[in-house]
């Protein structure tokens, strides 16, 4: 289990030279095996606490446990190889660095081509189009999520932290999208989202705004959402 002990997070706004709180006081479990999303308002730091989780950043005051251990200041690859895995908003671009060798370090193994092709086709690519493209200007942001999407699957895990990952993906595709989050039922999976149809499937939600947060069962709390549109009650798209 996931659990996050009075985490707080400030930062200096050059702007107004003053520390502002992008995220406070913020306790909360994630239940095991279940997929929680977290969602709210623009800038309301949803982002920010998937970057606390996987050690990006790190929290101005509070602690994060992780399978009753304390992560708090564990390095990335220290959380990695306790079995977490993260897909960013916007994936890294490696020049010089094929699919198929990304595919093969992150699963930390010489992925025969059936295996490379199985992660790329659940996340909707041909594979004997991919396999030996590099990770640069030429593959679409689209592209790449789904690439990052395929490598997250390559490294397995137990713990999946999903930032926006249907940014960029287009509308043909994001059916298979929410059937992908489906298969890792078994799984704790961690999505920061806007989209409806995504935030429908979640076992629980975490509602994040600037003046606190909520998170509870979706059936119970799911109505806050309503009856705006939540296109329209959360802003958009974009952190």
């Amino acid at each position: 289990m996931l659990e996050l002990k009075n985490i707080t997070y400030i930062v200096h706004d050059e702007k107004t030279n003053e520390e502002r709180a992008v995220l406070k006081n913020i306790n909360v479990k994630f239940p095991e095996n279940k997929l929680t999303v977290i969602t709210g308002q623009n800038g309301s730091g949803k982002s920010t606490l998937i970057k606390l989780i996987m050690g990006i950043i790190s929290p101005t005051s509070g602690e994060i446990i992780y399978n009753g251990k304390n992560i708090t200041n564990l390095s990335i690859n220290e959380r990695a190889n306790l079995g977490i895995t993260i897909a960013l908003q916007q994936p890294v671009r490696f020049k010089g660095l094929t699919v198929k060798n990304l595919l093969d370090v992150a699963s930390e193994k010489s992925n025969k081509i059936s295996d490379a092709c199985e992660y790329l086709s659940k996340v909707g690519l041909c594979a004997k189009n991919y396999l030996n493209r590099e990770l640069d200007s030429t593959l679409s942001g689209g592209e790449l999520k789904r690439i990052e999407l395929a490598i997250s699957l390559a490294k397995g895990g137990e713990l999946y932290l999903f930032d926006e990952p249907e940014a960029g993906i287009d509308l043909w595709s994001f059916d298979s999208l929410v059937d992908l989050f489906k298969t890792l039922n078994d799984k704790t999976v961690i999505i920061v989202s806007h989209q409806e149809k995504i935030i429908e499937e979640a076992d629980y939600l975490l509602i994040i705004e600037n003046d606190g947060y909520k998170m509870g069962k979706k059936d119970e709390i799911y109505s806050i959402l309503k009856p705006e549109p939540i296109c329209k009650k959360l802003g958009g798209q974009n952190e």
